[in-house]
């Protein structure tokens, strides 16, 4: 189930046709979903941001650190150099490692020069943290798992429990992986701006819906909080916010590192919409792409011809990447299903709350 199919959808610019993050094009987005036995809920998921070789065609790209409590790997060579070179792919905390070197490796294998005539390459791996639902401490996700992944990368892909947010969590409800896609029109032409979340932030009864409804998982008894809901005050010793969200932003909008950065930061305006504040110990990351403009690795002149959008018209980027980014996190929580996990730990799913 998708959000506006849950009535959730958000915002007043229009959607793409699949209103997902592969709206735009070239886009793709695979998953590796691991549920084995009574421990076992995690995965991987693959963001391709062109079907083309990343090393070889470096797209455009920047990210913003909301609030930096998280283990990714890539982004102090991405914040310098500006360009992706490989695929973004989204785990666990503890498989950062084993997904950096499946990419590494897959771009070794398309580009044997890579760290002898050719520079090496920088993977980019955003991971959040799954340990309530999952065994962490298996290291479960092997380089296998990352590779199936991205094999598995299409137009179409599922939201909620799937890949990297299978075990995942979001306002104490069951979380995941969703996505969401605004059109913009520049010059008499029709652009896109996707959002794809590992959505796994957010303390339990702060979750607010578009409507303006604040909604929480049911209280265990003896413990419930306004309406019903688990405790939400710091007079009610509601733990801490300790989760993570990576939100994933692509365009087909020509821009530049600088206008990228400007644009991943108002994925945090989407959060701050569904209840978020960015914890001490939560990591708030945004990555944002473009694949209109790319640097090739082997250029065969001193000075690349680029495009870039006038900086007086990137307000209507700032509100799609907000709405899409809002919207994204429902698409999560929409989808998930209630899960039992490590330990008969149980996260429900919101729609048990709204049906």
């Amino acid at each position: 189930m998708r959000a506006q199919e849950l009535g959730l959808a958000c915002g007043s610019l229009r959607p793409g046709k699949r209103n997902a993050i592969t709206d735009v094009p070239g886009v793709r987005v695979g998953h590796r979903t691991m549920v084995e036995g009574a421990g076992i809920r995690t995965g991987v998921t693959a963001v391709l941001p062109h079907p083309g070789d990343v090393f070889r065609d470096k797209p455009v790209a920047a990210a913003a650190v909301l609030n930096g409590f998280g283990k990714s790997i890539g982004l102090v060579q991405l914040a310098e150099l500006g360009v992706l070179e490989t695929p973004i792919l989204l785990t666990n905390t503890l498989s950062v490692g084993v997904c950096g070197t499946a990419l590494i490796r897959r771009a070794i294998a398309a580009n044997p020069a890579i760290g002898r005539e050719a520079p090496t390459v920088n993977p980019v791996v955003g991971e959040c943290n799954d340990g309530f639902l999952n065994d962490i401490q298996a290291l479960a996700v092997t380089e296998a798992d990352a590779a199936a992944a991205l094999d598995a990368a299409a137009e179409d892909f599922a939201s909620g429990a799937v890949g990297a947010g299978t075990g995942m969590s979001c306002f104490g409800f069951k979380g995941g992986i969703g996505t969401a896609s605004r059109r913009v029109n520049l010059d008499g032409a029709s652009y896109h701006l996707g959002a794809l979340v590992l959505a796994n932030f957010g303390r339990a009864g702060d979750l607010r819906l578009p409507d303006g409804r604040r909604v929480g998982p049911p209280a265990a008894p003896g413990t419930a909080g306004r309406d019903g809901a688990a405790p939400v005050s710091a007079a009610d010793a509601e733990p801490p916010e300790t989760g993570s969200c990576i939100v994933v932003l692509a365009t087909d909008v020509p821009l530049d590192h600088r206008q990228l950065g400007r644009v991943a930061r108002r994925a945090g305006v989407g959060l701050a919409w569904c209840g978020a504040f960015w914890g001490h110990g939560s990591g708030d990351i945004a990555l944002a792409f473009t694949t209109a403009n790319r640097i090739p690795a082997a250029p065969d002149r001193a000075l690349l011809p680029q495009m870039v959008l006038a900086e007086s018209r990137i307000d209507r980027l700032f509100q799609a990447a907000a709405e899409a980014t809002q919207e994204a996190v429902l698409d999560a929580l929409a989808a998930a299903e209630t899960m039992e996990g490590r330990d008969g730990h149980r996260r429900p799913g919101l729609r048990e709350i709204l049906s």
